[in-house]
């Protein structure tokens, strides 16, 4: 593949379901020429609960289905295989891996008066210690709690995310975390970026959210930048949703994590 045909080339995203497409909505809004191929492993899901070498086995799997179809670089839409597999997939494939992780370490760790720090996200994401590690590493001395949310991936599938019971879970989930003074809430899970407006309205000013759907969109942004790998073509960008369980309930879910009609989902054979 020469140098343009590469910068023509689509971006490939995955994720173990359609929570990914809050990235791939995170792209759209800031990379609006990017063509885009998303796969959601929605025959598999979730990753959360599967064991680091399922785990890996799996977004082996959904990286290689993207490099078939010719992307230029993957983005890995999931935190828990963000968590377990990006090494492995950085160090298999030629093109440019981008996790989710990462982005949001980064962002979280952009304000220099961050000095307690709340995770929240599934119990696979949790479980990792991946988001404490880094942010470990980085920042010696920082507090950081993290707290597994299960529940809230359910109602955000459901489309509660305005439901006074959900406001109930995410105080049982948060007021510990506000105990011990947080001042910076990261959503380590791509579904969480939906439930921005009732965090924000809860919070208020009091804490800075760090979501991984525009963190993630922003790092991959610079890293196409450095590897010339932005799309100059003037046609219509396209934009092909592949899942690996086709259902209504999955083709619903993803109009309304991506905020948009998309056309046809096709059925992936991993």
């Amino acid at each position: 593949m020469t140098s343009s045909d590469s910068q023509q080339a689509p971006l490939g995203v995955f994720d173990s379901g359609v929570g990914g497409l809050t990235v791939v909505r995170a792209l759209r809004e800031l990379l609006p020429n990017e063509s885009i191929i998303y796969l959601g492993d929605t025959a598999r899901v979730p990753y959360g609960s599967k064991s680091p070498d399922t785990i890996r086995r799996f977004s082996m799997e959904d990286t290689q289905f993207l490099v078939s179809h010719g992307v230029k670089a993957v983005v890995v839409a999931c935190n828990t295989a963000t968590a377990h597999a990006l090494p492995t997939l950085q160090a298999t494939f030629r093109v440019p891996v981008i996790g989710v992780l990462e982005p949001g370490v980064e962002a979280t760790l952009s304000d220099p008066g961050c000095e307690r720090v709340g995770i929240i996200g599934t119990a696979g994401t949790i479980r990792s210690s991946a988001y404490q590690y880094a942010l470990a590493m980085r920042k010696p001395g920082l507090q950081i709690h993290a707290t597994a949310t299960p529940l809230l991936v359910p109602f955000v599938e459901e489309g509660w995310t305005e439901h006074p019971a959900l406001k109930l879970v995410l105080k049982q989930y948060l007021d510990p975390l506000l105990e011990k003074g947080m001042d910076t809430l990261v959503l380590g899970c791509t579904h969480y970026p939906l439930l921005m407006p009732i965090l924000n309205n809860m919070l208020g000013k009091k804490v800075r959210l760090v979501d991984s759907a525009s963190t993630c969109a922003a790092h991959t942004q610079r890293v196409l930048e450095q590897q010339n790998l932005l799309r100059t073509a003037r046609s219509k960008p396209s934009l092909e949703i592949y899942l690996t369980d086709l259902s209504e309930q999955a083709e619903a879910l993803a109009k309304r994590f991506l905020g948009t009609d998309f056309g046809k989902v096709k059925k992936a054979n991993l």
